[in-house]
């Protein structure tokens, strides 16, 4: 049996954890980077602790064939890279968020740019260094057709990483974007001195928002419950490591955004999400009271005291 051959597009710290995993799972692996390192490093810089194993070629030539592309590169240039790849592979979206411009979700873009190529959503509560350090995790890969989706699945997976195929990529997709704002939203919460009963409400009732979008998509609101929803939505509004959530801290705390934005590296995905979210749940008609708040907070329009008055003043519903 041959061994397989998986590409990773993006060279951050997804696309070496992903490589790390891809080469974990007995697979050949090409890491494209933009600007790769000299030769003979084994060590990048968005995870500098982490080893790239022997089995991984880091190249600056996207391939021309693999068996999987992962396309690890950050949601507003996802546009941008897929059309300048030349790839004869299955194409699988590694990142969460909605095109600032258009409105569209990953595998949209894919669609439009990489027409017939099978594509599919991995997503799920996953920090990228500890996938990387190969500790145990879980994450599903979503594809139009279950049986793709499994195939596609099967090549990454591991003991340690179980990948769950999923046919809704609609709600996979949605879950994805969605968390990167819930959780500006849950660190505004703590870091405004609103208390974790605050930030368990926000998040359980983010849910519920999310899963009527899902449907008014086509997708379910059960897959809002999974992984790709729930799992990512208790990993990133409460863990440290996550961008979303400490730029929520940060702002709960009185800094400014731009300040916040100027003194980092990294990209926080929710602050582009939010407005295309909010546009996309007008579009669809779907009230999403957490997603419009966040948005609102983040564009300025008013502040953290302001924001919480908005949602504590609307009145009871039923559950």
């Amino acid at each position: 049996m041959s061994v397989p051959h998986i590409a990773v597009i993006g060279g951050g710290a997804w696309g070496i954890a992903l490589a790390a995993q891809s080469a974990r799972a007995g697979a050949a692996v090409t890491l494209w980077m933009r600007s790769p390192p000299p030769p003979g490093t084994r060590r990048l810089p968005r995870l500098p602790d982490i080893e790239i194993p022997p089995g991984i070629t880091i190249t600056h030539e996207v391939p021309r064939s693999a068996d999987l592309a992962l396309l690890a590169v950050p949601m507003q240039t996802l546009r941008d890279i897929s059309n300048r790849l030349e790839i004869n592979a299955p194409l699988i979206a590694c990142c969460k968020g909605i095109e600032r411009e258009t409105g569209r979700l990953p595998l949209d873009i894919l669609a439009e740019t990489r027409p017939g190529h099978d594509r599919g959503m991995l997503s799920g509560p996953n920090f990228a260094i500890e996938v990387a350090q190969g500790l145990p995790a879980a994450a599903v890969l979503a594809a139009a057709d279950l049986t793709t989706a499994r195939t596609m699945a099967a090549l990454v997976g591991t003991a340690t990483f179980r990948v769950y195929a999923s046919d809704d990529p609609a709600g996979v997709q949605l879950a994805g974007a969605a968390k990167n704002v819930i959780a500006i939203g849950a660190g505004v919460a703590i870091g405004a001195g609103l208390g974790e009963n605050a930030r368990a409400a926000l998040i359980t009732r983010a849910v519920a928002e999310i899963g009527r979008l899902s449907e008014a998509m086509g997708g379910r609101a059960t897959t809002v419950a999974g992984l790709a929803g729930l799992g990512d939505l208790i990993l990133t509004c409460t863990g440290r490591g996550s961008r979303n959530y400490s730029l929520g801290l940060a702002l709960g705390a009185g800094e400014r955004l731009a300040d916040i934005l100027a003194s980092r590296s990294t990209v926080a995905e929710g602050v582009a999400t939010a407005p295309a979210l909010l546009a996309l749940a007008r579009r669809h008609h779907v009230a999403m009271p957490i997603v419009e708040t966040t948005a609102r907070l983040l564009s300025g329009e008013f502040d953290v005291s302001r924001a919480r008055d908005l949602l504590l003043d609307r009145p009871p519903a039923v559950e």
